[in-house]
């Protein structure tokens, strides 16, 4: 049988974590290789291509190395891969994956997965979440889909997933909208089919800095204050509720929308911000009539994100209406 050719890379994270030494915690040690032959099962469902491009945890993975892991990921559909499996840490696994998926303009899967328990502990969800991602990208119902996330058998779109857990084996979900289809038996099953995509071309320039400030109970407005002084191009804010700040810090919002580019967010965990029903200083329409862009559905973190892009490939006037198309 001709099997098809599939390509996996690991950056680190607790999927590829072991201890050193007895009782001083776990660290990333164990290379893709040695992932891929703790999952003896996918050599009989594709010619499999392997490396390690990083050993990090996902809090100190930077876009610089995303891009890195990008370009790789495109040479690999480039020599023939049908798909692309990353195995990452899962502290940024929901940003990995908004990252890459604004950016992937192939028709060919690209899955991300990780594991919630390190290589050393009973139990480990490692190999089985690496099968899972591999079976995800080699179904031919994961084709222009763009970026998946598969985790403890459910798959996730890279623009609803988020980490809700921060222990536990079931960490990721997808608030409001659910996952985007389950693994039963081996068999891949969508819920819905592909949704059009719109795809950014590549940054041109990286060295572009957004800030991410979040709204908080009487808090003080010096970081917002000094955001332009310390050489920002952009700013996120996580606001209250369905995107509000105090008047204090509406206040600030002004002065430097004129200059760069502000979105407000919702800090909550489901939901989103809203556009015409709050009118209090500070408000989601006062915040919207002083240049801040509201983010919809999409979180403070995977906003950030797009910003960036944008920022990167001179695109940040189309700001609204990405915030639009990436509406649920």
């Amino acid at each position: 049988m001709d099997l098809p050719n599939l390509s996996i890379a690991s950056l680190g994270g607790t999927v590829s974590m072991q201890a050193r030494v007895f009782g001083e915690g776990v660290v990333p040690t164990v290379s893709g290789a040695t992932l891929l032959a703790s999952v003896p099962e996918l050599r009989t469902l594709a010619r499999v291509t392997v490396e390690t491009l990083q050993l990090l945890p996902s809090a100190s993975l930077s876009f610089e190395h995303l891009l890195s892991v990008l370009r790789w990921a495109n040479t690999q559909i480039e020599l023939g891969a049908v798909a692309v499996v990353l195995t990452q840490g899962t502290d940024t696994l929901e940003e990995s994956a908004a990252f890459f998926d604004l950016l992937w303009d192939h028709d060919e899967p690209l899955v991300l997965t990780g594991a919630m328990r390190s290589a050393a502990q009973t139990g480990a969800d490692g190999p089985g979440n690496l099968l899972d991602a591999c079976q995800v990208g080699l179904a031919e119902s994961s084709w222009r889909r763009g970026v998946q996330v598969v985790m403890n058998g459910q798959i996730h779109s890279a623009q609803a997933v988020r980490k809700t857990d921060s222990m536990a084996l079931q960490a990721f979900s997808s608030p409001v909208v659910g996952p985007a289809g389950l693994l039963l038996e081996g068999d891949v099953h969508y819920f819905h089919p592909p949704r059009q995509r719109h795809v950014l071309p590549l940054p041109q320039r990286s060295t572009h800095k957004v800030a991410l400030l979040q709204a908080s109970l009487s808090a003080d407005s010096l970081l917002l204050e000094n955001v332009l002084a310390l050489g920002y191009d952009g700013l996120m804010i996580a606001g209250f509720g369905a995107g509000h700040v105090s008047e204090t810090w509406a206040g600030k919002i002004d002065a430097i929308a004129r200059k760069i580019p502000v979105i407000v967010a919702t800090r909550c965990d489901c939901g989103p911000t809203a556009r015409s029903t709050y009118g209090f200083k500070g408000g989601e329409m006062d915040l919207a009539k002083r240049g801040a862009s509201m983010a919809g559905f999409v979180c403070p973190r995977k906003s950030r994100i797009l910003l960036w892009l944008l920022l990167g490939c001179q695109r940040q006037d189309d700001l609204a209406r990405y915030l639009r198309l990436l509406q649920y």
